[in-house]
């Protein structure tokens, strides 16, 4: 095919590459608030575990709709990655012998699996334990202790009742502490069709020495580059597989490497997480593992066995 035809089936395909994402940014949009507020439930079941308020600020006026419009497209690019696979796939096919397309089989659905396999270990496993790591190692800094004094004779201290949720039907007027949401609630007016108006202040532990308090923006930021992080070092066996089917590299050179691959680990979770001890440790180990994971495979599945059946064009 000469130069020309090249180019413009290069840009066919990039017009349907944009073309096709514009359903999936549709839909990324129609749920992108539903998976924020999921993104936000570890940070606010790390906080009520730890006894301290569960609300999340926002302080400038876009700045939950940018964190909305950047999940959106988080989402779109996710979703479709498969139609941009597909259509980048349609134009390199032509140019690739079987034996090559046969690779390619296995390494696309392989790094669409353990991406999907990394995201999920880093909302499930790593996230709570960090979140909760440091949410308590920030709150122990500085606790402090209130001293007891007698109450003096003629006070009665008032009373507020103490519940889990808020009451069925309350009244304007009436007060009361959510203790699973640490506020102190009043309802200041009730609606023609019976709903209250609650008006609510935050309640800190007593003895919380730094106040837990986080920006949205901030804490969605770190769970994308989280979520990235773990996409990428996901990868470990497409990288080991791939290498090793160029012959770049051979199993029994990959086993006598292993001391160095264990600090390679170290210093990629270093780049790939905020770089704090316990999330980098989070990375690394798994890391570790898929890189024997990938040996396995590379010694199960050698390139000469994946192309023995197809060496024409």
């Amino acid at each position: 095919m000469p130069l020309g035809d090249h180019l413009e089936e290069l840009r066919r395909r990039l017009i349907l590459m944009i073309a096709g994402l514009v359903p999936f940014l549709i839909v990324g949009l129609v749920v992108g608030q539903s998976v924020l507020e999921f993104l936000i439930h570890p940070l606010q079941r790390a906080l009520r575990d730890r006894g301290l308020a569960s609300s999340i600020q926002n302080t400038g006026p876009y700045e939950a709709f940018g964190a909305y419009i950047r999940i959106a497209i988080i989402l779109t690019i996710l979703a479709g990655s498969w139609w941009l696979l597909t259509q980048l796939w349609l134009f390199v096919r032509p140019g690739l012998y079987k034996t090559e397309r046969k690779f390619v089989y296995v390494l696309i659905p392989l790094s669409v699996v353990m991406t999907g396999l990394g995201v999920v270990f880093m909302y499930t496993v790593m996230l709570p334990v960090v979140l909760s790591f440091f949410i308590g190692f920030g709150s122990s800094i500085g606790a402090t202790q209130a001293a007891a004094v007698e109450v003096p004779p003629g006070i009665v201290l008032p009373e507020v009742p103490v519940f889990e949720g808020d009451p069925a039907s309350p009244q304007v007027g009436q007060s009361w502490v959510n203790s699973e949401l640490k506020q102190w609630r009043v309802c200041t007016e009730v609606k023609p069709d019976g709903m209250p108006v609650i008006l609510t202040s935050t309640l800190q532990s007593a003895t919380a020495g730094i106040q837990q308090s986080y920006r949205l923006k901030e804490y969605v930021g770190m769970v994308l580059m989280l979520s990235l992080g773990f996409a990428i070092g996901f990868q470990m066996p497409v990288v080991i597989l791939l290498l090793g089917w160029a012959g770049i590299v051979e199993p029994r050179d990959l086993t006598g490497i292993r001391k160095y691959m264990l600090m390679g680990c170290l210093v990629i979770s270093a780049l790939l997480t905020p770089a704090d001890p316990l999330s980098m440790m989070l990375l690394a180990g798994p890391l570790y593992l898929l890189y024997e994971f990938g040996l396995v495979l590379l010694r199960l599945m050698p390139a000469k066995t994946l192309a023995s059946d197809d060496s024409d064009a």
